[in-house]
């Protein structure tokens, strides 16, 4: 078996006879005598179980077990206790125990309950590795960041439309990451080994885009801002299109496409199937995950150690409107990792400092309760459900903002 089981009892004889009872039974014994001792085992590649006496000097059991779940909730923990301190158990069982027994505990009844923790240790790890293998073939899981509805949504959309070899337009406001999402596209398609190319509509001519065409082949042709295009262009690609070109047709742009903008051919074509990506303010919740992930990535690039984003950095980006959309908070990111503000950035940061913390996180709070309204369309009740908040709760919110929900409708 030789599954690790971290055993730890500030008692040495009681922790020497159930270490000598773990390698009986196959398992292998790691003793510590204390949390502080143990803590730097307990991580979420820790393949084995926990096992720990509740009452010891310092810190107990119960802070062993409220450090493990913070590490990882699916590591599980067995607790020991003494005679009469079952109500204490009942009480851990409640705080996310795996089991507990009471010393001293019978050979078999411990090496049943520990059995049982490992198989569910070792289930819990290999659906982990299953999901990590899975979201590594899957680049719209890797490449989209987001944890808000619509980002999931827009995930699903970009698998869904990858999977029908056909003209795709991608819509998104400026600074959304239209060409990205347009390349991820291209990856999770059956075309994926083959070429992406991005050309801009504007100044593309017969002779260029037949050029992009062929480079093209076996792949996916990217261009932006197709509204852009010259009418002569556009009647030069439906043609291609026409005769069966070997490259896959994306097309994006910053504004809603209506019919006129492009030739009435071209615009059909690229209402089969689209995708939209929506602005940061509709979904502000994923503010912090995509900060946090743009200043890792800068400070990768340059070489530096990511700087510490404290919470009143969050609250300070998930108050404001992000205009520039994921573009405009990737600069702000790279500005952040590097310790480089502008003079703007300089004046926002001594207003914020003016500002406490309650009342920074009161416009958090405010933004957020208006991004559910404007995904909703006014609808209040739709609005408090997505926030997972009471309806008299969300009702109390919106009047101590003086946000009316009609104003979001239509």
């Amino acid at each position: 078996m030789n599954v690790p089981v971290l055993l730890v009892d500030d008692d040495v004889a009681i922790r020497e006879s159930l270490a000598q009872t773990l390698d009986l039974a196959g398992f292998t014994a790691i003793t510590r005598g204390s949390f502080v001792a143990a803590k730097d085992h307990i991580s979420t590649d820790f393949p084995g179980v926990i096992l720990s006496d509740i009452r010891m000097p310092g810190r107990d059991g119960f802070h062993l077990l409220a450090y493990a779940r913070e590490v990882d909730e699916a590591l599980p923990v067995v607790l020991l206790t003494g005679e009469g301190d079952i109500p204490m158990a009942v009480s851990a069982m409640e705080l996310g125990a795996f089991d507990f027994l009471e010393k001293p505990c019978a050979p078999g009844d411990l090496v049943a309950v520990l059995n049982r923790a490992v198989a569910v240790r070792t289930t819990a790890l290999e659906a982990r590795a299953d999901l990590a293998r899975s979201e590594a073939g899957d680049p719209a899981a890797r490449l989209i960041f987001g944890i808000s509805d619509l980002a999931n949504e827009l995930r699903a959309k970009v698998r869904l439309v990858a999977g029908v070899d056909t003209e795709v337009l991608v819509t998104g406001p400026p600074g959304s990451g239209i060409s990205k999402i347009s390349e991820v596209i291209h990856l999770c398609s059956s075309r994926a080994q083959g070429p992406f190319e991005k050309r801009a509509a504007a100044g593309l001519g017969r002779g260029a885009l037949k050029q992009a065409l062929d480079a093209s082949v076996g792949g996916s042709l990217f261009i932006d801002e197709v509204t852009q295009m010259s009418a002569d262009t556009q009647l030069a690609l439906t043609e291609a299109l026409d005769a069966g070109c070997e490259a896959r047709l994306m097309a994006g742009s910053t504004a809603v496409l209506h019919e006129g903008q492009v030739t009435a051919d071209l615009f059909y074509r690229l209402q089969v199937m689209s995708v939209r990506i929506p602005s940061l303010a509709e979904r502000p919740e994923d503010i912090a995950v995509l900060f946090r992930q743009y200043v890792e990535q800068a400070s990768e690039q340059a070489g530096l150690r990511a700087p510490e984003i404290s919470p009143e950095v969050i609250a300070g980006l998930m108050a404001q409107d992000w205009p520039g959309n994921a573009r405009g908070l990737m600069s702000d990111a790279m500005r952040f990792a590097l310790g480089l503000q502008d003079m703007a950035a300089q004046d926002d940061v001594a207003d914020d400092r003016e500002m406490g913390l309650t009342e920074r996180m009161a416009q958090v709070e405010q933004s957020l309760l208006e991004a559910a309204l404007r995904r909703s369309g006014g609808q209040a009740s739709e609005a408090a459900k997505a926030l997972k908040l009471p309806r008299k709760t969300f009702y109390d919110k919106l009047a101590r903002y003086g946000i009316r929900p009609e104003a979001f409708r239509g």
